[in-house]
């Protein structure tokens, strides 16, 4: 198993926390070489917060790990491919890599809905994978969440 697999099933071990505490499934880690710098999950409904966002949460407690608002060098692992308001968080924070599993297709601003990560305007670019592999677990997470809603 890589690193990339280890970091993206903690992602998704975070993410099923926020399900199992009634939020959209989504999970972060933020990792510089193969340390954890700072997780998150989706908490928008209990901290009523609308950016509260799993990536928002684990970009603040990475800052925080080392005491800079700036991370160059790291890496965002996340369930779910992030919205514009995370894609501008990344490049605020210098993050150096976004990996994502499932597609976000109403708001996923890295290949979904537009490419901001692509932008060449912006003073810094985030590269970006998506890891196929692991979005039918992700997808299926996010399906179940919200057909038990329904």
């Amino acid at each position: 198993m890589s690193d990339d697999d280890v970091f993206m099933f903690r992602a998704l071990a975070l993410a099923k926390e926020a399900a199992e505490r009634g939020e959209v499934p989504v999970g972060a880690v933020v990792v510089e070489g193969d340390r954890i710098l700072g997780e998150g999950r989706n908490a928008q409904i209990e901290s009523m917060d609308p950016t509260a966002h799993a990536e928002i949460k684990a970009l603040r407690a990475a800052a925080t790990s080392v005491a800079n608002y700036r991370i160059p060098g790291a890496t965002l692992y996340v369930s779910l491919e992030p919205c514009s308001m995370c894609c501008g968080a990344l490049i605020h924070a210098r993050i150096s890599t976004v990996i994502f599993a499932a597609r976000e297709p109403r708001a996923g601003a890295v290949v979904s809905t537009r490419s901001l990560l692509d932008e060449t305007e912006f003073n810094h670019r985030v590269a970006w994978v998506e890891a196929v592999e692991h979005a039918p677990a992700s997808a299926a997470m996010l399906r179940s969440f919200f057909r038990e809603r329904r």
